[in-house]
Formats: C-alpha cells, structure tokens, sequence
C-alpha cells in the first residue's frame, strides 16, 4: 500500500506541476479549474497517508480520477489537437449567447482566437456575433480567417459573399459566389445570390448561364426556373422566358408571379384567351390583384364586352384606387366607359391615400413583396405590351428578332429615334 500511494504521488504532483507551468507558460487561466479538481484528488491521498485510514471504493475512484485520469485524457486530448482553452471559451461564449450576453460571449471568442488563432470554431462564431451586431467588416475578417483554416466551409463563403453584396461591393461578392459554385455546383443558394446580383447589374446573359448551369444540379426548383424566365425576359427572349414561368408554374402552383408574367407574354402574341386565364389565376396573389384586374378589364374592352370590363376596373379601383386611377386616366382604351367607372375624383388625397394604405396593409400581411427584379421584369413586360399593342404578329416576330439582347437603354433610343423619323414624315 505505501508502494501504490509513493507511485501515485509522484505521478499526481508530476502531472499537476506540468499542468501548472503549461497555464502559466501560455497564460491560460482555463487550467485553473483542472488544477483545482487535481489538488482535490492530492488531497485526499494526503488524509488518507496522514490519518493511515483505508479509503472506501468511492473516494479511491475519485481519487484516481481527479488527479491522474482526467488530467491524462485532457493531455491526451490536446496532442491530438484538442485544446482546453478553446473548449473552454467556447463553451462560455455559447452560454453567454444562449442567456443572450452577446458582450461577454465576444469577449471569451476574441481572447481566444488571440491565444489560438488556429481555432476555426472560434473565428466562424465571433464572425456570426459580429454579423448579428451589423459589423459587416469584422464579420468578413473572421469568416475569411475560418475560410483560410477550412478551406471546405462553403457556409462561410456564402457569407462572405452575401455581406460584400450588402457593402455594395458586387464585383467582389460576384468573384466569392463563381469561386463558390466552381467548388459547390450544387449550392442553390449561392447560385441564387449570384444570379440575383447580375441581375441587378444588368448582366442578363451571364444570368442565364449561371441559371442554366445550376438547373443541371437542380432540375426541380422552381426559383431557379422562375429566375431564368426573368433573366430572359429582360433579354427580351420571351419564348424561352415562357418555357422557364410554364416549369416555374407546375413545379410551384402558387407562383402566382409566374402566372402574371405568363399572361403579359401571352398579350404580346395576341393570344387574348391564354391571357385572360393567366391574369384570373394571378389575381389569387394580393401583390398583383389590382393589376390582374386591370388588366382584365383592358382584355375584355378589346373583346367588346364592356360590363363585364367595367366590372373588372371597379374591382382594381376598390383593391388599389391611387395606382389604378392613374392608370386609367393614362391609358386611351378605357375612354369609351369613362362614364361608367366610379371613380371618386373628388376625394381628397389623404382619404385616398388612407384607403389606398389599408389594402397595401392587408396586401402584405397575407404575402411578401415582390422583389426589385420581379418588380423590374413585371414593368418590362407591360411596356413592351404598350409596344406591340398595335402591332400585327409579324410585326411582333421582327420586333422580336430586333429588341433580342438589347439593353433597355438600347430599346428607348431606338423607340425615340423612330419617334422623330415618324414626326420629320
């Protein structure tokens, strides 16, 4: 017995005297708990060997385990790469969060990733508090730092990514995103980030690409269907845009978008009865009701069937007066059933303004808001009705061929150009 207690000591003191310089060589206060529970074990080898008492089962195991077992598994643990300062801070980091002292848990991260700057866990966590607290900057350096520990974080890619486009640095967010999906086709996401910038800068053609590339890893999403048919749709290829909203739409039945964009194609080809049931389906989403409405109404004047398209108007009127009054007022069509609108010209602004308030309210509590690129190829699709409006369908197929790729910008010079040639005649 004096043999076992001899050996046991010298091995307890010579881990606790390791474990003890290893805190004070790298100033890590995280041993000081391990220490503690070693001393407890010393300690009880200490009254055993003074009182020359035999310990029961239960304070002989506690004994072993709190001074030579566990300090053994926590040496064990770090030569293979398990670190107890960084389970340690980041076991109080994510105490600190989950009682939601976000202060004290950034404290616990950022004394880590100082003494450790190796611990990938560390800088992703710091990297979402500082994203959560708008530190847009900070967040990115610390989720490139995790970036350079894992190279396979494509998370924090998306990330990183995501909050350049939020700093409005597109070029480089772009750059991020084609890295990203060069590495992870299959990311939905990212793709759809990425496309949703090109798009916002114009660059439809490299949209598509990346949309049809995509489509290769996910044949069945419907917003990468719906996306393409935007994309298209601003290239003025309204063919291939009509195939891409048809998948979007039987793929998702409730992408009423789709459905409205669908019968705005349909009314560039005069095909006046696909519209129709295309604008009756869209009216089911409260963003586009007024407008499917309207023009509903304008298809059923062109078919001669006034009471019926006097109905239509009083029901976009009711939904949305300020937006569909002006409308109206502006387009020609509607000037043989003027006098049977009602239309409360007399009230005054702020009534109308309240009124038109209430249905925007209702409206978004039932559906989320479109998105500047749905709002931006809804109001494409409608100009180019008010282009092709008079048109016969072969004008449409040379309109077409002539409009294909162009920019808006392209479109509107050329549109003005004809203008002054018509008016010089």
């Amino acid at each position: 017995m004096i043999i076992e207690q001899l050996i046991f000591t010298v091995i307890a003191l010579a881990i606790f005297v390791y474990m003890f310089f290893k805190m004070i060589k790298n100033n890590d206060t995280s041993y000081i708990i391990l220490l503690i529970i070693e001393a407890v074990g010393i300690a009880i080898n200490f009254v055993e060997v003074l009182f020359n008492i035999k310990l029961n089962i239960v304070f002989l195991f506690l004994k072993y385990v709190f001074s030579i077992i566990l300090p053994l598994i926590v040496i064990i643990m770090e030569y293979k790469g398990f670190l107890l300062l960084e389970f340690t801070n980041l076991f109080m980091a994510k105490f600190f969060i989950m009682i939601e002292n976000d202060k004290k848990a950034k404290q616990y991260l950022i004394n880590l990733v100082t003494k450790v700057p190796e611990s990938y866990k560390g800088h992703k966590l710091l990297a979402e508090l500082y994203e959560k607290e708008g530190g847009m900057r900070k967040s990115i350096d610390e989720y490139v730092q995790a970036i350079d520990i894992n190279k396979k974080d494509y998370d924090s890619y998306y990330k990183v990514a995501g909050l350049l486009n939020n700093l409005d640095k597109k070029d480089e967010a772009i750059e991020m995103l084609f890295a990203l999906i060069n590495k992870k086709p299959e990311m939905l996401e990212a793709t759809q980030l990425l496309g949703d910038i090109l798009i916002e800068k114009e660059m439809y053609k490299e949209a598509v690409n990346v949309y049809q590339e995509a489509l290769k890893h996910n044949p069945t999403s419907y917003e990468l269907h719906y996306n393409l048919g935007i994309a298209y749709t601003m290239l003025n290829d309204f063919q291939n845009a009509k195939i891409c909203y048809e998948k979007a739409a039987e793929i998702n039945a409730l992408l009423y978008n789709a459905k409205y964009s669908l019968a705005e194609i349909a009314l560039i080809y005069k095909d006046l009865e696909e519209a129709e049931r295309r604008f009756i389906e869209a009216i089911e989403e409260d963003e586009l009701s007024a407008d499917a409405y309207f023009e509903l109404a304008k298809i059923n004047l062109i078919k001669g069937e006034k009471d019926t398209a006097i109905q239509y108007i009083t029901t976009a009127i009711d939904i949305n007066h300020k937006k569909i009054v002006e409308k109206v007022k502006r387009d020609p069509i509607f000037i043989p059933i003027m006098g049977k609108i009602s239309i409360p010209f007399n009230l005054e602004n702020k009534e109308i303004d309240e009124h038109d308030e209430n249905s925007d309210k209702q409206g978004k509590s039932n559906n989320k808001k479109l998105q500047t690129k749905e709002i931006n190829a809804k109001e494409h699709l409608e100009e180019m009705v008010e282009i092709t409006r008079n048109l016969s369908y072969n004008d449409i197929n040379l309109l077409k061929r002539n409009l294909k790729g162009k920019s808006k910008e392209e479109q509107i010079n050329e549109k003005e150009e004809q203008n002054q040639k018509e008016i010089q005649e």
